[in-house]
């Protein structure tokens, strides 16, 4: 049997350490590779979510707007579209033929920033 428990305190405990790396790669100048593990961040709190509301271990998908879906919870449009919209950073980190000039300093700055807030309300939600 799985222990849910710690289920959900490997992916809280692994979206803090991911939040922290992103932050520190954006601040450094790696845009992309820090809006990565952002959005895995953003991806690991909600599996936490995922897993207390179902009792059960999460999917193994990446799509941030489908997760927050499955974890039911009540997002407002600004939030659901702004998960939509970080989805771009985990397909630029894993397929090269997705791959776009990378956003600058600033422009991550402003993701992380949403980003932030978003992963606030949802450890809250975890």
């Amino acid at each position: 049997m799985v222990d849910i428990a710690k289920q959900i305190a490997f992916w809280q405990e692994s979206a803090k350490e991911d939040w922290d790396v992103g932050r520190q790669l954006v601040d450094n100048g790696r845009t992309r590779h820090g809006l990565f593990f952002a959005h895995l961040s953003l991806e690991k709190i909600l599996k936490a979510i995922i897993c207390k509301k179902s009792q059960d271990i999460a999917p193994r998908i990446h799509n941030l707007s489908r997760l927050a879906e499955l974890a039911g919870l009540m997002a407002d449009n600004d939030k659901m579209e702004f998960l939509a919209e970080m989805n771009a950073f985990h397909i630029e980190g894993r397929y090269p033929e997705s791959l776009t000039k990378p956003p600058t300093k600033e422009e991550a700055l402003e993701f992380m920033a949403k980003a932030e807030r978003v992963f606030q309300w949802l450890m809250i939600q975890s």
